[in-house]
C-alpha cells in the first residue's frame, strides 16, 4: 500500500459506477484511478472533493450532485450520513439486494477461483428496518455536534449523549433521537433513560477520563415479545444506580429481564463481567418451530431474529438429511441450528470455543427435549482432530458456520481429511468463504449457492453454500 497523503483535488462530474465494499460507492478518476465515496448511490453524477490519496486510489466526498441516480431512494432516519450505521439507506432495497448478489459472486469467482452454479436468487428480509434484536448505545459527556450545530451561533451546554460511536472515532458520540434498527420500546427505552439521567443529575461517561457513572446501554429482544435491557455503570453509586433502575422497572414494566454490570475496566466488552440481575429473569427466550431458546446478556444469537429462521431453513434443506446422518455442526455457537436440524438427523455433535456459549446449548437441549445433539468446548482446531472423530462417528454431514474470518486451515485440513459426503458452509464473509472453498476444491464441489440479506441497508451479507464429495 502507498504512502499515505492528503489530497485536495476536485473532479467534477464524476459519475458513479458500482458499490464497493464497506457501503462506500466507486467512481474512477480521470486518471484512472478508483475513488471512494460515501452516501452516494450508482448511477449519481457528482463533483467530488478528494481528502485522501493512496497510489492506487483516492477518498473522497461528493460536494456537488448533478444527476441523481434512479436507484436512490429517500433515507427515513434524520441521522442518515453522520451515524454510519446504515451506509445504503439512499439506495433502493432491490439494489441493496442486487450488489449483495454479486458482491459474493465476485468473491466466489475471483478469491475462491471456483466452478460455480447458477446462483439461487438472495433472499432478502421482509422487514428492511426494525429488524434486530440487539443494539448497543454508548452514554457520553461530550456529545457530537453536526456540521449544523457547529455552523449555528448556538451554545451547546447540553453536552450529554446517549447514541452510537461516530465511524473511525472512539471518543466521539452522536445521541441518537430515533434509530430505525429496532422494534419499539427500544427508541422510548433509550430517550427516557437519557431524559431522566440528565433530570437527575446523573454522570454520563467521559471514555478519555475514564469518569462518569452511565456507560452503555444494552437492549435486546425476541420474537416472543421478551425483552432485555442492560445498564453498564463506570462507577459504584448504590443511591443513583437503584434510582436509575427502579424508574426503568417502572416506567417499562413490560421488560422481562433488567440487568447491570458495574465496569470500571478499560473497554466496555461483558465476557469478563459479572451480570447483576435486577428485576425479572436472567435471560429472555427466542422461538423457532416449536423450539425455544434461552438468550442472556453474553448469548450469541443471530441478530435479525426473522432471517434467522430463513438462513436456518436454507442450511437445513442444503443439508438434505433424512434422519440417518450423523451431522458435525462446527461453530456451532448456542448449539442452535445443530437442534433446528436435529429432528432430521441421527446424531449432531456441535463444537465451540465459547464454554458459555456451550453451556446455553445443552441448557436449550434440555429445554427442547432434544436427545440426539451432544455439545463440546473448546478451539475448533484442537478438538476436532482425529481421536475426536473415532469417538462420535465420522460426519456424513458437516455444517460449518465459523466467524468472519472463516476457518483455520488446520480445520480446513482435517474436513478433507474426514471426508464427509457434503458440507453446508455459512459464512458472514463471502471473501474467506471463498478462501476456504479453493481449498477444499480438489475434494469438494460447489452445487448450490444462495446468499442471504439478515441486514438490510448495511453492505453485509451471509451466503450458505453446499458442497458435495467428488467422484473419485
Amino acid at each position: 500500500m502507498g504512502r499515505k497523503n492528503t489530497a485536495k483535488a476536485v473532479f467534477h462530474n464524476v459519475k458513479v459506477l458500482d458499490a464497493g465494499a464497506k457501503g462506500v460507492s466507486v467512481a474512477k478518476a480521470p486518471d484512472g484511478k478508483v475513488i471512494f465515496i460515501p452516501n452516494v448511490v450508482p448511477g449519481d453524477v457528482v463533483d467530488v472533493q478528494t481528502f485522501k490519496k493512496r497510489k492506487a486510489y483516492f477518498e473522497g466526498k461528493a460536494i456537488k450532485f448533478h444527476e441523481y441516480s434512479a436507484h436512490r431512494a429517500a433515507p427515513v432516519c434524520i441521522h442518515f450520513g453522520v451515524c454510519g450505521g446504515c451506509k445504503w439507506q439512499n439506495m433502493q432495497y432491490s439494489q441493496q439486494l442486487f450488489y449483495k448478489q454479486n458482491e459474493v459472486y465476485n468473491h466466489l469467482k475471483r478469491i475462491g477461483k471456483v466452478e460455480l452454479p447458477e446462483f439461487e436468487p438472495i433472499l432478502g428480509s421482509a422487514k428492511e428496518f426494525f429488524y434486530r434484536n440487539k443494539m448497543e448505545f454508548s452514554f457520553s459527556d461530550s456529545r457530537w455536534l453536526t456540521e449544523d450545530e457547529i455552523g449555528s451561533d448556538l451554545n451547546y451546554d447540553d453536552r450529554n449523549a446517549l447514541g452510537f460511536h461516530i465511524p473511525k472515532m472512539w471518543d466521539k458520540i452522536l445521541d441518537i433521537k430515533k434509530c430505525h434498527l429496532q422494534e419499539d420500546p427500544s427508541n422510548a427505552i433509550r430517550n427516557e433513560i437519557r431524559a431522566f439521567a440528565n433530570a437527575n443529575g446523573m454522570s454520563f461517561f467521559n471514555p478519555r477520563n475514564h469518569t462518569g457513572l452511565l456507560r452503555t446501554l444494552m437492549i435486546r429482544t425476541a420474537s416472543t415479545g421478551e425483552i432485555m435491557v442492560l445498564i453498564q455503570f463506570c462507577e459504584d453509586d448504590v443511591e443513583l444506580r437503584n434510582q436509575l433502575l427502579t424508574f426503568v422497572a417502572e416506567r417499562f414494566p413490560e421488560i422481562t429481564s433488567l440487568l447491570y454490570v458495574i465496569n470500571q475496566k478499560a473497554n466496555d466488552t461483558l465476557y469478563d463481567q459479572t451480570i447483576i440481575l435486577y428485576s425479572g429473569r436472567e435471560y429472555i427466550l427466542e422461538e423457532m418451530e416449536g423450539l425455544r431458546f434461552s438468550i442472556n446478556a453474553k448469548s450469541f444469537y443471530q441478530t435479525n431474529s426473522d432471517q434467522a429462521y430463513e438462513l436456518y431453513k436454507i442450511t437445513r434443506d442444503f443439508a438434505g438429511l433424512t434422519g440417518n446422518e450423523v451431522v458435525y455442526d462446527l461453530y456451532t455457537g448456542t448449539g442452535t441450528i445443530a437442534q433446528f436440524v436435529s429432528k432430521n438427523a441421527k446424531k449432531v455433535i456441535g463444537v465451540e470455543s465459547v464454554p458459555a456459549a456451550i453451556e446455553d446449548a445443552k441448557a436449550n437441549a434440555k429445554r427442547n427435549e432434544i436427545t440426539n445433539c451432544e455439545f463440546f468446548v473448546g478451539d475448533m482446531k484442537d478438538v476436532f482432530n482425529d481421536e475426536f472423530v473415532a469417538t462420535h462417528g465420522k460426519p456424513d454431514v458437516v455444517i460449518t458456520d465459523p466467524p468472519r474470518d472463516g476457518m483455520h486451515k488446520d480445520v480446513v485440513a482435517q474436513l478433507l481429511k474426514v471426508g464427509a459426503e457434503k458440507i453446508v458452509y455459512v459464512s458472514c464473509n463471502s471473501a474467506t468463504q471463498a478462501r476456504d472453498l479453493e481449498l477444499l476444491d480438489h475434494m469438494y464441489k460447489v452445487v448450490r449457492v444462495r446468499p442471504v440479506d439478515m441486514f438490510p441497508q448495511t453492505h453485509h451479507v451471509e451466503n450458505v453454500v453446499l458442497l458435495e464429495k467428488r467422484s473419485i
